[in-house]
């Protein structure tokens, strides 16, 4: 699938949806692990961004991401619209990531 045909919005400039395929997701739960923790305490005590915890939260999103691409193409789609991130603390130190949105297939008009 072409990245560029997944959108927070819902429609496509120039295009025109012609099946609507449901909802599709990709979910991550991770756990961060006791090294980054000692790490992280350490940029806490001089400020500024996090760069361990920073990393974990973009490695995982594209990992949700990308499971949520590979499920959209899973059911025939080109495209993915209202695509979304949700993420939840299911308990101490461990997250759940999702990203969501409608899997579509679109035509370019002419």
């Amino acid at each position: 699938m072409d990245k560029s045909f997944i959108t927070t919005a819902f429609t496509f400039e120039g295009c025109t949806i012609t099946k609507n395929l449901g909802v599709v997701r990709g979910i991550i739960v991770r756990s961060r692990n006791i090294f980054a923790n000692i790490g992280a305490g350490f940029q806490t005590l001089v400020g500024g961004d996090i760069t361990l915890y920073t990393e974990l939260c973009e490695k995982t999103r594209a990992d949700a991401f990308d499971l949520m691409v590979q499920h959209a193409e899973e059911v025939g789609a080109n495209a993915i619209i209202g695509m979304r991130y949700d993420a939840n603390e299911i308990s101490a130190g461990v997250t759940e990531v999702l990203a969501y949105g409608t899997a579509v297939v679109v035509e370019r008009r002419t």
